[in-house]
């Protein structure tokens, strides 16, 4: 029990050190009116071109509820839009605007910065160590979340602080 608590609050202090590290080089160059919980939900739509809402939510782990107040957020503050699909009316696509490109270029750059800062002081081998320590670690959990018996007791760690 003591273990999986330690590793639990090892990652969310290291993920609050990278998202406030992140965020503190975005409010440098202007882009003061992000969250944390902001920040993965527009890596993904970065990185993925109009994926819908029920995909950024199964990649971020947000709960529908969430999903709707982050993006209504988004998209008030001109990050982002979202368009019905072409194919399915009832599905929407969430897609970035001309504010929301160049904040993807900026988050890049940030991103870049974070990742040779954690190499220069860590290395490469022992980042590519971490990395694929904690894929492979996830890679073995989800089956495992997937086929749980979610109606039971249901621990939530979120990482929106």
């Amino acid at each position: 029990m003591k273990r999986i608590s330690s590793i639990g609050g090892l990652l969310k202090k290291i993920y609050r050190l990278y998202s406030n590290q992140l965020l503190s080089i975005l409010q440098e160059k202007g882009f003061t009116d992000l969250r944390p919980s902001f920040l993965e939900i527009l890596l993904f739509v970065c990185e993925n071109n109009g994926p819908s809402i029920k995909e950024i939510g199964s990649a971020c782990g947000l709960k529908k509820q969430t999903m709707t107040s982050h993006l209504n957020e988004l998209q008030k503050r001109g990050y982002i839009t979202r368009q019905s699909s072409e194919f399915d009316k009832r599905e929407q696509k969430v897609f970035l605007t001309d504010f929301g490109e160049k904040f993807k270029f900026t988050l890049m750059e940030g991103l870049e910065k974070v990742e040779a800062d954690y190499s220069k002081f860590l290395g490469d081998l022992e980042m590519d160590r971490i990395n694929s320590t904690l894929e492979n670690m996830h890679s073995k959990l989800l089956p495992r979340e997937d086929n749980s018996l979610r109606s039971k007791v249901q621990l939530n760690l979120s990482l929106d602080f």
